[in-house]
């Protein structure tokens, strides 16, 4: 039944990096070929960050984390693409799935079409994007006007910067505008707020594809306060860096964590911790927390109707 009204939309895109947007896509990777991820790709930190700077490729990192999250378990091909190497040599610490990406880039004409050969070695059906596929980092602006550059700096900041850019300027992917034109459900978060859920909406073109969708916007938000500068931001705060840079009010419902179930207009609360690690959202959770709000939207629209 938690599926039945999720089920009833054929065009679900989900927008983030890291783990959050690994875990949403797994929750509602039941939507097979309907649901559809689009990928920050601005990390600079850890192995991806290694490649980066050796490569100029985009970053794998986050990419590599949601096929992760959705390929079938377990698996030779999962256990391969999640092995890391260790010891002491210039492989240690890179991980092969990363890796594996670099070189099926190198080969192939686009980085999507190395992710989509990785989809289907692992039997994938979620479609996953990179939000470009172009290299470029996160760099975020000071109030004495300086400049920061690169997520793991970003996150180390002390104070909360006042705006964000990426550098270069680089072109979204096509098929992640498209992605949007044809949404009947975006869903944001959750994850980190500045370095995996704003670096997509930086990109001009993907940010006015997003303001000219008719589907309701769901953000997620996450579980506690993150360990970065945008745990000095309320939720509202929020939501108008999302506003500012798509360019006007988009996000209709609003999920966050409570022990009790509390529906209002914009902010809604359920159950999200996970039992078993409380530091993840439930997959279960999750699920029956997007049926319920959007069962409001749907119930209202029908007391429209009949009306």
């Amino acid at each position: 039944m938690q599926h039945q009204l999720l089920n009833q939309y054929n065009n679900v895109v989900a927008i983030g990096g890291g783990h959050g947007l690994g875990r949403v896509l797994s929750s509602l990777d039941f939507l097979g070929k309907r649901l559809t991820g689009i990928v920050a790709t601005t990390d600079n930190g850890g192995s991806t960050g290694r490649l980066r700077a050796q490569q100029d490729c985009i970053a794998w990192g986050d990419l590599r984390n949601c096929l992760s999250h959705l390929a079938y378990r377990p698996s030779v091909g999962s256990q391969l693409f999640e092995y890391r190497f260790q010891g002491d040599t210039e492989l240690s610490g890179h991980n092969l799935g990363n890796l594996m990406l670099l070189a099926l880039d190198q080969l192939c004409v686009r980085p999507l079409e190395a992710v989509d050969i990785i989809r289907n070695l692992l039997k994938i059906e979620t479609r996953l994007i990179p939000m470009s596929e172009q290299p470029t980092h996160l760099v975020a602006l000071q109030a004495c006007g300086s400049k920061v550059f690169g997520e793991v700096n970003v996150d180390k900041m002390a104070e909360a910067p006042i705006a964000l850019c990426l550098e270069p300027q680089v072109d979204a992917t096509f098929e992640a505008c498209e992605a949007i034109r044809q949404a009947d459900l975006i869903i944001l978060g959750p994850g980190s707020f500045l370095t995996s859920i704003m670096p997509p909406l930086l990109l001009p073109r993907f940010a006015n594809s997003v303001a000219a969708s008719k589907a309701p916007v769901i953000f997620i938000d996450n579980l506690d306060d993150e360990s970065s500068p945008a745990a000095q931001f309320s939720l509202e705060q929020r939501i108008a860096w999302c506003h500012q840079v798509i360019g006007k009010p988009v996000i209709t419902k609003v999920l966050r964590h409570g022990e009790q179930v509390r529906l209002d207009t914009l902010v809604n609360y359920f159950p999200l911790k996970n039992r078993h690690n409380p530091n993840l959202h439930d997959q279960a959770g999750l699920r029956d927390a997007l049926s319920a709000v959007l069962r409001i939207k749907s119930d209202l629209g029908l007391q429209s109707l009949a009306c």
